[in-house]
């Protein structure tokens, strides 16, 4: 059988097939998704689950007039597929290939950028909110799934939809947390009627004459609206919906592509805000990943071959050295809890959970609450450790501020992937953090450099009881440093030195530690004697050491994984511009004032020069326009 899905290079070409060669379409997708992903890593589960929701939107409703909103992404491979994009597929989260994410200057079928959870609503409401001043005619559908309404944001916006009763669909894609009871074919067949024209024409012209019969007017539009009601609340739990404005259908099959067009052609010209819920199986399609959609939903190459994956690393990975550490910290000390925002095993706090699980709070995707909830328990005396993405905890910066810092409550918090994390590209990068969190008043700001400094530095956190502290550790494997048993707390704010010389200084954070060391060989080999300084805290800054290793007058290099721009090094800067340094011996390596595309980390080090081999680099020519001479390697 020839395939469909080669013959479609836009939603126009989908628009030509039956509805019946839908099915078809499906099972093509899933084999393309299955295949690349394979070789390409990425979102997989939430994707195949979409893949029949992905097929009826593009098939009833006129993209890109009309407007398709996806939230976070994970959902969007076979999007990207239909609308013109199959044959770059390959290149998916690869350098200067597709996005792992919709992207706005990808294509004109994205609509709006995503990554972080739970906008969908809000974006979706501001289109149609622009349409109606403007006076166009489109649709406007949010496509909202992976748990995104536990997102504050969403429900602030379908608050905000329900005043505004614009014309907007939400479509709930149900694939993870069961929102209402399934009451199966009865609740399909309900879902058919009251989606049907027929039924919506009757209900309005019912109501139009029971409001102009004299003798009854109001009340009888009071007593229909009561039985109204009464019916909903009996068929359909999911009344909160049509409390705060929408008209509510669902949940029907997602999986079933025929009645989805059937039913988006009855909803699509509905007047006010809709919302249909639908159910999928997240990873639909293929045992291993039906049978573990959580493994399945971001997934590392892989062979089609279930469990055929790429041997990793022999070091442990830093996620895995802090869920242990925290679970061993938390088993001495009672009052330790640890909070996460809907990602306990993405950032170890499985393991914490299965040892302490009455003391593991996952929140959902809300960000803002954990930081305010964690300021609650601290003020009880709680050890509240919350435990989130660097991306994601930018979502809870006045928080940060106004309710844990102001307050100087001993709240502490580890960010994950802190850095470039690759594949994901700039809205999972976590390039911010130092940066903002070190102009927090009472913060204390820490990174370690290997592994093992990890442990040690989660042992300080918990120790630390006079205010806010942060801590901050990369994505992957670590460098498989000897892991000591004995742990031991680091005197806040000091750093230490790795590695003498008097030619050259790098004064390093983090991952760019080990990467300064590797510098600083490359240096030796030409005779420039180069320093390396692991600054440990970025927040307070050891100035004594400081002063120490500019006692010779050297050059010196700040290193750091992060944005340049009011990060580690303008901290150093500071310093020096306030004690009368010469600044003019300076250079802030880190990541430039743009947004870092998508890539392997690798390629994105080398892209912006932190490489040893580029470090290097910048200290001899530093070396050389001082017009200092150097003995060239043997």
């Amino acid at each position: 059988m020839a395939r469909l899905l080669d013959k479609i290079k836009s939603p126009d070409d989908l628009k030509k097939l039956e509805v019946g060669q839908l099915s078809q379409v499906a099972r093509e997708l899933r084999e393309e998704i299955l295949e690349h992903v394979g070789k390409t890593g990425g979102h997989l589960g939430a994707s195949l689950g979409a893949v029949e929701l992905t097929l009826a939107l593009h098939y009833v409703f006129d993209a890109p007039k009309d407007q398709i909103v996806w939230d976070v992404g994970h959902q969007a491979y076979g999007h990207k597929m239909i609308t013109g994009r199959l044959d770059q597929f390959h290149t998916l989260r690869q350098k200067d290939g597709l996005s792992g994410f919709p992207k706005r200057s990808e294509s004109e079928y994205d609509t709006f950028g995503v990554g972080h959870a739970s906008t969908a609503i809000s974006a979706a409401l501001g289109m149609a909110a622009a349409r109606d001043l403007s006076g166009d005619d489109y649709k406007v559908i949010a496509l909202v799934g992976d748990g995104a309404l536990t997102g504050g944001i969403a429900f602030e916006a379908i608050n905000n939809a329900g005043i505004l009763h614009k014309d907007l669909i939400v479509i709930l894609n149900d694939n993870k947390m069961s929102i209402s009871n399934n009451v199966g074919a009865l609740n399909m067949y309900l879902t058919k009627i009251t989606s049907g024209k027929l039924y919506n024409r009757i209900e309005a012209d019912v109501w139009e004459l029971l409001g102009l019969i004299p003798k009854l007017g109001g009340k009888a539009r009071k007593l229909a609206g009561k039985i109204k009601v009464s019916i909903k609340t009996l068929v359909v739990p999911d009344i909160i919906f049509e409390e705060l404005g929408f008209r509510y259908f669902g949940p029907i099959d997602g999986h079933n592509v025929e009645f989805l067009v059937e039913t988006f052609n009855h909803v699509k010209d509905l007047p006010g805000p809709i919302l249909l819920h639908t159910r999928t199986q997240k990873g639909k399609g293929y045992d291993f990943t039906e049978e573990d959609p959580l493994c399945a939903h971001g997934v590392t190459r892989f062979d089609k071959v279930p469990g055929d994956i790429p041997a990793k690393s022999s070091a442990p990975s830093y996620t895995s050295v802090y869920g242990k550490t925290i679970t061993a910290l938390g088993k001495k000390n009672p009052d330790v809890v640890a909070i996460t925002a809907a990602m306990p095993d993405n950032t170890g706090l499985n393991i914490f959970k299965e040892a302490h699980p009455d003391r593991l709070f996952d929140v959902g995707i809300a960000e803002q609450h954990a930081v305010t909830f964690a300021g609650g328990l601290a003020t009880k005396g709680i050890k509240p450790v919350v435990t989130i993405y660097s991306t994601f905890l930018q979502r809870a910066f006045d928080q940060l501020i106004h309710d844990i810092a102001l307050q100087n409550l001993p709240v502490r918090f580890v960010l994950d992937r802190g850095g470039l994390v690759g594949d994901d590209g700039p809205t999972h990068h976590g390039t911010f953090d130092l940066s903002y969190l070190r102009m927090i008043p009472n913060m204390v700001v820490m990174s370690p450099k290997d592994e093992n400094e990890l442990q040690h530095m989660i042992k300080t956190i918990v120790a630390y009881n006079d205010g806010p502290i942060a801590l901050r550790f990369p994505r992957g494997n670590g460098l498989g440093v000897h892991m000591d048993k004995r742990l031991h707390r680091l005197p806040i704010g000091k750093g230490e030195i790795v590695r003498e010389g008097k030619d050259v200084v790098f004064f390093a954070i983090g991952a760019m530690v080990e990467t300064s060391n590797r510098a600083a060989e490359i240096l030796a080999g030409n005779g420039i004697d180069a320093c390396v300084v692991n600054a440990r805290f970025v927040k307070p800054l050891d100035h004594g050491l400081i002063d120490e290793v500019l006692s010779d007058e050297p050059a010196l290099i700040t290193a750091e994984e992060n944005v340049v721009m009011g990060g580690f090094g303008s901290g150093v800067n500071e310093y020096l511009v306030s004690q009368g340094y010469d600044v003019s011996r300076i250079r802030n390596l880190g990541i430039p004032d743009q947004f870092i595309e998508h890539g392997s980390r690798d390629a994105l080090l080398t892209e912006i020069g932190l490489t040893p081999e580029a470090m290097a680099q910048t200290a001899v020519s530093m070396l050389e326009h001082e017009k200092r001479m150097y003995k060239p390697a043997a």
